[in-house]
């Protein structure tokens, strides 16, 4: 008992951590030692171990401080979870952006260059909402590789077969332009199923109830995006008067930046949630 209040400044307990950050990534999120309550640890979680009556053995709770501390903290000290989800999100989004960035700067140089950039540019888009599909369904269903698979594997062939559709030279004819709205539309409302499936799965869990707002919400900016961009808001209404700002492409620019953005912030709630938990 005369030990207890001490803890926090052995020597022992000070190169633990420094041991433990080693093999722990996550060590870092935690407090420092100073609000451990080390001596509310002991004597809540240890009393069996180290108490008899009045009398406590301070040889033995010197030597086996290390374990036991580290046993107390291991539930809150795991190995971050795979990031290649995110990071192949953050790679389609890049790609998406750079590659409209692209197909605008140098596209009105000839008419076979911006037959190839707008092609560039719709590949863009459909790596944006595939690999969008990553982080939730593979943090979802990480513990049960076939629905993560499924899922998976299903966008991926589905954004494969769009970008072949999208080479078609009838593909960019206006007549096609709701055609193609209506295809990547097509390609985000499939995300419903691993949404709708989560929820039911995770009712119970918070951060799958945060991330179902963020998931809403960037479901509504690209749906807005898309609809914007087939119907031609706003210049439709006043013709001349958005050709330099304002008009509907502009406008869709924007809110694919917005939806993506969303996403993203999404994608930090499921890596931390995973971090924390595990299977």
């Amino acid at each position: 008992m005369t030990c207890l209040p001490s803890l926090p400044n052995m020597p022992d307990l000070h190169r633990l951590r420094e041991e433990l950050k080693t093999t722990l990534p996550s060590m870092d999120y935690l407090p420092s030692l100073s609000s451990w309550h080390i001596r509310e640890l002991l004597y809540n979680c240890l009393p069996e171990r180290f108490s008899s009556g009045n009398y406590t053995d301070v040889c033995v709770l010197q030597r086996s401080v290390k374990e036991e501390l580290a046993n107390i903290l291991a539930p809150l000290m795991v190995r971050p979870i795979t990031r290649w989800p995110f990071f192949a999100f953050l790679g389609g989004a890049m790609f998406c952006l750079l590659a409209s960035s692209t197909c605008h700067l140098i596209s009105c140089t000839s008419e076979r260059l911006s037959y190839i950039m707008l092609r560039l540019d719709y590949a863009g888009i459909t790596a944006l909402i595939s690999t969008s599909f990553y982080p939730p369904v593979y943090y979802s269903f990480m513990c049960n590789p076939f629905f993560c698979n499924l899922y998976i594997g299903f966008i991926t062939v589905l954004g494969i077969t769009t970008v072949l559709f999208s080479l078609l030279p009838v593909f960019q004819t206006p007549q096609f332009r709701t055609v193609r709205a209506c295809l990547f539309c097509a390609m985000g409302f499939s995300g419903i199923a691993p949404i709708m499936h989560k929820l039911i799965w995770f009712w119970g869990q918070p951060e799958a109830l945060h991330t179902f707002g963020y998931e809403l919400l960037m479901g509504a900016f690209y749906g807005l995006g898309a609809l914007v961009y087939a119907t031609r808001i706003p210049e439709r209404w006043m013709p001349g008067k958005f050709d330099i700002a304002g008009h509907s492409h502009q406008l869709f620019h924007v809110l694919v930046v917005a939806g993506a953005y969303t996403h993203y912030r999404a994608g930090l709630v499921y890596l931390r949630w995973r971090d924390l938990q595990g299977c």
